[in-house]
């Protein structure tokens, strides 16, 4: 069958609002076999591997897979919480609270997390939200800045979903919010905590998920957007030029990719007699593999080696009250126009309205 078969559908039903909030993905278990099947489906991603797809099958299930699943297990065990993998439980608590937050601000709308790859896989939520009468849908990106590698593929995979759907509901993106007020408040007050708890680095270092640099050359805006991200935050944190720095880090393969990188740039402060440092990853709005095993113990660990003498990872903006503002504020300027809010609300609204209306006639019946 070409189309899912619908839901049972009563006549004059109104459905709901959601909010879907996605992050890139995680594996099951930080195991090999867990491990596999999540990094297939994340490296056969065209949007994430340009490569021509019969040349880079073989690369990828002849190659890569055999020997990085292992690889990559030992490195997710390292930062494996007994929760689970940070990623998924970060963004988890983030969707709880998001929809208490909005709450709060009177809306009445449902959040939940879904994942681009892995569990919970982003078309099995949107299929759950159609199969509970949600008829309006927002899809936030946990991804500040825009890329075609990320934000993009969400709405590949959202798309594509939907291809298979006779009755799509009512849908919303958030493209991006690299410069939204909130998300840099949230950023400026992260780092001053820091600052006050363990003082203040010579430098600030400010590392971003790298991409192939021939994504910028053929126009995707992420480059620009991390290094805007950047720059408000410096601003916002009182720093001049040199007392901070942009660098991209996660390589993979022999293509060259965004300059500079993090860990030769840590490796090359350190030999020119910086002492520590102060690392945070702003693109990143949940402590993951990324941050807690190559930032905050490969990279530690080379700055260290190469004659650093304190290196401070400043952690993602997690569940912290600033970013979970933020993203309440980011959701209800995307929601506006919906009927999200409370019936006391909206009741409160209608009278409004009657009274103005009724107003408005007196006074056009009223002698002059």
């Amino acid at each position: 069958m070409r189309y899912q078969t619908e839901p049972a559908h009563r006549h004059g039903q109104i459905g709901g609002t959601a909010i879907v909030l996605a992050n890139l993905g995680t594996p099951d278990a930080p195991t090999a076999a867990a491990v596999r099947p999540y990094l297939k489906e994340f490296l056969s991603d065209p949007r994430v591997v340009e490569i021509p797809k019969a040349v880079w099958w073989f690369i990828l299930n002849g190659v890569i897979l055999p020997f990085r699943s292992k690889a990559s297990a030992k490195k997710y065990a390292s930062i494996w919480s007994p929760d689970g993998s940070p990623l998924l439980v970060h963004t988890v608590r983030q969707a709880s609270l998001l929809q208490g937050s909005l709450g709060e601000r009177g809306h009445r709308v449902k959040v939940v997390p879904a994942m681009r790859y892995g569990k919970p896989a982003l078309p099995a939520v949107l299929k759950a939200l159609k199969e509970e009468g949600f008829g309006r849908i927002l899809l936030l990106p946990a991804y500040p800045q825009y890329s075609g590698t990320t934000t993009a593929s969400m709405w590949d995979a959202v798309f594509s979903h939907y291809a298979t759907v006779r009755n799509i509901p009512e849908l919303r993106f958030v493209r991006n919010y690299h410069d939204d007020p909130g998300y840099i408040e949230a950023l400026r007050q992260s780092v001053l905590r820091h600052w006050e708890v363990d003082g203040r680095g010579e430098k600030l270092v400010m590392s971003f998920h790298g991409v192939p640099k021939r994504t910028l050359m053929l126009g995707d805006p992420y480059h620009c957007e991390c290094h805007k991200t950047a720059r408000l935050l410096a601003t916002a944190l009182g720093l001049s030029d040199d007392q901070y720095l942009v660098t991209f880090q996660s390589r993979f393969g022999k293509a060259e990719w965004l300059q500079p990188y993090t860990a030769p740039t840590l490796q090359r402060l350190a030999k020119e007699g910086v002492k520590r440092v102060d690392v945070m990853c702003p693109g990143f709005t949940s402590d993951c593999l990324e941050t807690l095993e190559e930032i905050d113990m490969e990279v530690k660990s080379d700055f260290l080696t190469h004659g650093g003498a304190e290196y401070r990872y400043i952690p993602c903006l997690n569940e912290s009250p600033a970013w979970i503002a933020a993203l309440a504020g980011i959701a209800e300027r995307h929601l506006q126009g919906w009927p999200t809010q409370e019936a006391g609300a909206e009741l409160a609204h209608r009278r409004g309205d009657a009274e103005i209306g009724a107003a408005r006639a007196q006074a056009m019946g009223a002698p002059r």
